[in-house]
């Protein structure tokens, strides 16, 4: 009896071998920051990840969830666990570009595809090594710098202060937006950094404020950007504030509190996605998102970086049927494939925006993934292009 069963048994693997997959599992390992300074992205994107469906194309997703800690050393370990011992077949994450330009490399040695939720273009640029592997979800900060000089002219504001929080993130947005700024009629006038953990910002506040600038933008990321904005508020600046969409969570609004009003930021669609326009692209698959996250975590719980983690399972939705048509999952053939797939891209409406990836771009946002908003009374306020500052 034992030994029928084992024919059997046999018998049925063999099937499931010859029919192509019918027996193959999907291992996916997400990597996200679910503690430390980053902690407010990475939690959102846990919660979305929760959403992603249970099974693809007749084969079953594992979902491995990894916390890095919103460090860069875990970020490694956490990457080499999921390749080594899980035997993922995707990375998503981290949740921010210094653990994602950590765990990239694993990805690169293992070539294991990768969609990062980290913002900074130096994750896919130069497209050689380890980043042929990387793709990443946050548009371009050309992209966003495009929306946040557009509306400087809308303000008649010439000059710029330029807060820059100490990561990879904050350089990449320093170094497009020298060479921006000139072309926009923008002087950059003073240039401050700080660190994630500094609990205080007075002598570079003091220092921007006597540059006089007409407005001030920070690049940083999460709570640690409300620091600087805060200070800077407090010593009695009260021109315009630009912060980046990588600050749009209900924990910086918290944080910030009053200080907050009257920022502006570029950001995906997604958040303010009641109140765009009818012929908006993006709304109506931004609005059944949130109808699921929202349904789940309760009126206005929306976070960019969950809608990231979403629109990264929207891109191997696509991608994953198209690689099990050539390969098996967990082999290096079906690795390669998927990395094939996802490059190859046809446009596709995300929360975020409209991607169209290819060998030469593995973010493939357009500019419809940017919308000017602004902070007021406490929430989010989508700004028509058209639209000039209230006096």
């Amino acid at each position: 009896m034992k030994k029928n069963r084992l024919v059997r048994h046999a018998a049925a693997l063999a099937f499931g071998i010859a029919s192509g997959h019918a027996f193959a599992e999907i291992n996916i390992g997400v990597i996200l920051s679910l503690t430390g300074p980053a902690a407010s992205l990475g939690i959102p994107a846990k919660s979305t990840v929760a959403l992603w469906p249970k099974e693809i194309a007749g084969q079953k997703l594992n979902v491995t969830v990894l916390d890095d800690a919103s460090d860069s050393t875990a970020a490694t370990v956490a990457a080499r666990r999921l390749v080594q011992e899980n035997r993922v077949d995707v990375l998503v994450g981290p949740s921010v570009t210094p653990t994602s330009l950590a765990a990239l490399q694993v990805a690169g040695e293992s070539a294991t595809p990768m969609i990062s939720l980290g913002g900074s273009g130096a994750l896919i640029h130069p497209q050689e090594g380890p980043r042929r592997w990387v793709f990443k979800m946050p548009p371009s900060e050309e992209i966003q710098l495009a929306v946040i000089f557009e509306q400087m002219k809308r303000n008649h504001e010439k000059t710029l202060g330029f807060v820059a929080i100490n990561n990879a993130y904050a350089q990449t947005f320093l170094d497009v937006a020298q060479k921006m700024a000139p072309q926009n009629g923008v002087k950059i006038v003073d240039v401050e950094r700080y660190n994630a953990t500094d609990t205080s910002f007075v002598s570079q506040a003091l220092k921007l404020i006597a540059a006089k600038p007409d407005a001030m933008f920070i690049a940083a990321a999460g709570t640690p950007a409300a620091t600087p904005h805060i200070e800077i508020r407090q010593r009695g600046y009260g021109k315009t504030i630009y912060q980046t969409q990588a600050v749009a969570n209900n924990d910086f609004l918290r944080v910030g509190g009053k200080s907050l009003e009257g920022t502006y930021l570029p950001v995906s669609p997604l958040l303010v996605a009641e109140q765009l326009p009818q012929d908006n692209p993006v709304k109506p698959v931004a609005l059944d998102y949130l109808k699921r996250y929202e349904g789940q975590h309760g009126p206005d719980s929306r976070s960019l970086f969950g809608g990231l983690a979403w629109d990264a399972w929207l891109i191997l939705d696509r991608a994953l049927p198209i690689a099990l048509k050539s390969a098996q999952p967990g082999t290096a053939a079906f690795r390669q494939a998927l990395r094939d797939a996802i490059e190859n891209g046809q446009e596709l409406v995300l929360t975020h925006g409209v991607y169209k990836m290819s060998p030469t771009d593995h973010n493939g946002a357009d500019k419809r993934s940017q919308v000017m908003v602004k902070i007021e009374g406490g929430k989010w306020r989508y700004v028509p292009e058209t639209t000039s500052p209230s006096k």
